[in-house]
């Protein structure tokens, strides 16, 4: 027997939501009810409790995705389940296909070494904030970097005090007497050692990772590997990943070639050389790399936040990590599991066309604005009529706010928020901050659906 879902929905939407439903022609049964209010948008859980004296025979109830209160308590007054569906009527049948398949995105396979490039120049302190600021967003490694001819007198310091709180460390230096150093204040893991340092490793606990003598020079590298592998010495290996159009491809040639012959070992990408060396948005270039590393069973990289540009590397790294550690475990391409790494651009950024919203508008009788945007351009309308343009200020002389400045303050923020999205091809919602995935950490995708917050202007009288 199919299960028979109530959505309860408000006077403007009723009509679309049953249009939407019947183009699903979905496997379960449904009834929709109108709450009696107008806009979806305001219903509570208290409203729905206080009006609701039918569940029509209902396996579950599902309410507008803004619904605000404790769904749980309701569901517990109501005997069956209670549960907010997507914001937008749109993304229902996305919905209930992301429904069908949760994709659990707490497990990956990738570790995230995250360098403190100029640690000889920090305090302890510092370092300390650095890692843990790190850690927070995905590091699994703390990487205390070196610097050429420079001296580093806190060094041991700052490896002790990680490893007190509980840090794992790696030491970055082509120095052997910072690599010894470094190993014997308690660090994990050494960068970078190749078969004319290996030495180092008879020295120090740490786990080195392996590097080829010269880029290019794989044999090196196959020398350092057997001689590792005959100490049954851990170890990892970086063939290194160059810049582009300083040897970007023939890297990624050497890394596929490095998996081929040796396809047990552990190995290294260093992502920085791209992410920091390249003035393009490092979201996508993570989201590469990493993928890269799925493919070819790479699982540690080099991550650094440098360049200005670079400062969600690490945040980046993490999140991708783990889509594509999903993407891989069910066999499917990396779309649809997260759209934390689309902080541009999104898969549906106009789920209302320009005749969908001007037969909206044809319902509104009363005075406050509601603000959409269409692929023509940025609609405001209220009972007086709707206006479009794709300049907001186009607008302004239209809209009779020129004595009213906390609304007129309002609608150009709203207004800004919308050619913004309209422009970048972005999903807009009035009274919502536009998301920009983990580029940002952005508090309103995080907002307590169990507390309530005022309505937005336009949804008070005036």
């Amino acid at each position: 027997m199919s299960e028979h879902i109530l959505f309860l929905t408000g006077r403007l939407a009723e009509k679309q939501l049953h249009g939407i439903l019947e183009k699903m022609q979905p496997e379960f049964t449904y009834t929709v009810h109108e709450l009696g209010l107008k806009v979806a948008a305001l219903m509570t859980a208290d409203m729905i409790a206080r009006r609701l004296t039918d569940t029509f025979g209902a396996d579950r109830i599902l309410v507008p995705g803004r619904c605000r209160g404790d769904l749980e308590a309701l569901s517990k007054d109501l005997g069956l389940p209670v549960e907010r569906g997507p914001e937008e009527l749109k993304d229902l049948p996305m919905f209930f296909g992301q429904a069908a398949h949760k994709i659990d995105l707490n497990r990956y396979n990738v570790k995230i070494f995250a360098e403190i490039v100029d640690a000889p120049n920090i305090s302890v302190e510092e370092a300390l904030k650095r890692a843990h600021y790190y850690k927070h967003n995905g590091a699994d490694v703390i990487d205390i970097g070196c610097l050429p001819s420079t001296d580093f007198p806190q060094m041991e310091d700052i490896i002790r005090a990680l490893k007190q709180e509980g840090f794992t460390v790696s030491i970055d230096s082509l120095e052997a007497n910072d690599l010894l150093r470094g190993g014997k204040a308690g660090a994990d893991y050494m960068l970078s050692l190749h078969e004319s340092t290996l030495w180092i490793a008879d020295e120090v606990a740490a786990t080195p990772i392996l590097i080829p003598k010269k880029h290019e020079d794989l044999a090196s590298l196959d020398r350092a590997i057997e001689a590792m592998q005959a100490k049954n010495r851990d170890f990892i290996v970086d063939p290194i990943l160059d810049p582009l159009h300083f040897g970007f491809t023939q890297s990624i040639v050497r890394y596929h070639e490095v998996r081929k012959n040796h396809p047990g070992v552990e190995m290294m990408l260093g992502v920085g050389n791209i992410t920091e060396l390249t003035h393009a948005d490092t979201m996508g270039m993570n989201a590469l790399l990493l993928g890269i590393c799925s493919e070819l069973n790479i699982n540690s990289i080099l991550a650094t936040q440098v360049s200005k540009h670079a400062c969600r590397a690490v945040k980046e790294a993490d999140l991708a990590r783990r889509i594509m550690f999903a993407a891989k475990e069910h066999q499917m391409l990396p779309k649809h599991i997260d759209p934390g790494l689309m902080a541009l651009h999104e898969p549906s950024p106009f789920p209302y066309s320009l005749e969908e919203i001007k037969e909206l508008a044809a319902q509104i009788k009363d005075p406050s604005y509601r603000v959409q945007i269409s692929s023509e351009g940025v609609h405001i309308f209220n009972r007086d009529g709707l206006h479009s343009a794709t300049d907001p200020f186009d607008l302004f002389p239209k809209l009779h706010v020129e004595n009213d400045g906390g609304h007129a303050f309002y609608l150009g923020v709203e207004l800004a928020r919308a050619e913004i999205a309209w422009q970048l091809g972005k999903r807009y919602s009035q009274d919502q901050a536009l998301q920009w995935g983990c580029a940002t950490d952005n508090e309103e995708s995080t907002v307590d659906l169990h507390t309530f917050k005022p309505a937005g202007t336009t949804l008070k009288k005036h």
